[in-house]
């Protein structure tokens, strides 16, 4: 009965287009107040969602946002492009290949899937379709390498998830690093095919090594920046909040003093955007967190392990279970609220099976990033449209041949751990 009342509040408070937030929180309070099987008091919520918050790594979620939309602003992302474009804008397609590296860049600083297809996109999409690159090709691939953002560390979604499950941010980190840079690799092995089945077009300049020297020597800054967050956390000198922290001074400094493109009056309008979306993030996390322990403390999940124990799946069918799952709830609800909602319920489980909690976070990573380009909650195609003023259905037409490219790197993680943790000690 509290399942059903549960769930059932939540999926209608959706259904009328409730926030998540606050349909996990009315959902929860309901369902203490009119369950005959909860005898608890609506305090809990309160302790609970305090509770929640109570986390040191949490932090770092705020300063990475604060970091991104700080570097998105101070003319950090067209370095970045700029210097891409002088490693492989000479191939055919060399821009849509410097669209992939340009977005694998900016992903090592902002770890987030929308705001690094915001960022590369205002830089590069008006100029491939004026030297005649296909709209929705582009914006497809824009959308899809877009969602290098939470995988190549730091990422958000990890951070979240190594919060819920005690996991290793660090290990989180390396992981993330080896199979985005994967990721990456097989985008360009998709552009190159494709660049040369539809002839797309070929830079006939070419780019000479005092060219390269100069655009490396701009892109210096921008490029520190990842050796500040991963460098400090693997060296163990820095915590990931350290890290974080740090990272949002130095990207004001090569932003206001270095390349000179933020002044103090635009540092209030940054900030108040900061504040605003790590509100919206740390407010689904807050009330998920009372919505999982209700979940748990009225004997559910302890059901729901007990009946797929009893299934005697393998670890791996329970990985692509899970995996499916995930899919689909991403179809439907923002990523970072599918991994606080999921997570806690799937994860004891996964313990249960033996799966490697790095492994698990990584399918619940890619699974969730896999959400943000499949409609209707597609933040990704959202960011891209606002960028490219192209329809939805143009957008996730054009990405299909790389979104595929992108799912088959999933499901090799899926059904190959090590390819999670060949690099956890």
């Amino acid at each position: 009965m509290t399942g059903w009342i549960l769930f059932g509040t939540f999926v209608i408070m959706l259904l009328i287009g409730v926030p998540i937030a606050m349909s996990l929180g009315i959902s929860t309070a309901l369902t203490i107040l009119i369950s005959p099987e909860i005898n608890l008091s609506l305090n809990i919520i309160t302790q609970r969602i305090f509770g929640g918050l109570d986390s040191t790594s949490i932090m770092a979620i705020a300063f990475f946002v604060l970091a991104g939309n700080i570097m998105t602003k101070g003319g950090i992302s067209r370095r970045l492009c700029d210097f891409a474009n002088s490693i492989v804008g000479g191939f055919r397609g060399g821009m849509a290949l410097a669209m992939v590296v340009a977005c694998a860049f900016f992903a090592a600083l902002s770890g987030s899937a929308p705001a690094t297809v915001v960022a590369i996109g205002v830089m590069l999409y008006p100029d491939m379709v004026r030297l005649g690159y296909p709209k929705e090709r582009v914006a497809g691939l824009l959308v899809v390498s877009g969602g290098l953002g939470p995988i190549i560390p730091p990422s958000i979604i990890m951070v979240v998830y190594a919060t819920i499950t005690g996991a290793s941010v660090g290990d989180m980190f390396k992981s993330g690093m080896s199979i985005g840079l994967a990721i990456a690799v097989v985008l360009i092995i998709v552009v190159l095919v494709i660049a040369n089945k539809e002839s797309w077009p070929k830079t006939k300049e070419k780019m000479t090594m005092k060219q390269f020297g100069i655009s490396f020597v701009k892109a210096i800054p921008a490029l520190f920046l990842p050796v500040i967050i991963l460098g400090g956390i693997y060296s163990g000198i820095l915590t990931p909040t350290e890290s974080a922290a740090v990272a949002c001074i130095w990207s004001l400094i090569a932003s206001m003093f270095i390349y000179k493109e933020v002044k103090v009056k635009d540092l209030y309008a940054i900030f108040l955007d900061s504040a605003k979306s790590s509100a919206m993030i740390l407010f689904i996390i807050a009330t998920s967190t009372a919505f999982a322990w209700l979940f748990a403390f009225s004997g559910i999940s302890t059901a729901l392990v007990n009946f797929v124990i009893n299934m005697n799946l393998s670890a791996t069918a329970f990985c692509l279970v899970v995996a499916i799952i995930l899919l689909i709830f991403g179809v439907f609800l923002e990523g970072i609220a599918t991994a606080v909602l999921m997570v806690p319920i799937l994860w004891p489980i996964a313990q249960s099976l033996g799966v490697n909690v790095i492994h698990f976070g990584m399918i619940v990573s890619i699974a969730n990033v896999v959400g943000t380009m499949t409609p209707p909650v597609a933040v990704n195609i959202f960011a891209a449209a606002s960028v490219t003023k192209l329809k939805m259905g143009s957008i996730a037409k054009g990405q299909l041949p790389f979104f595929i490219g992108y799912l088959a790197v999933f499901f090799l993680v899926v059904f190959f751990p090590q390819l999670s943790t060949m690099f956890i000690k």
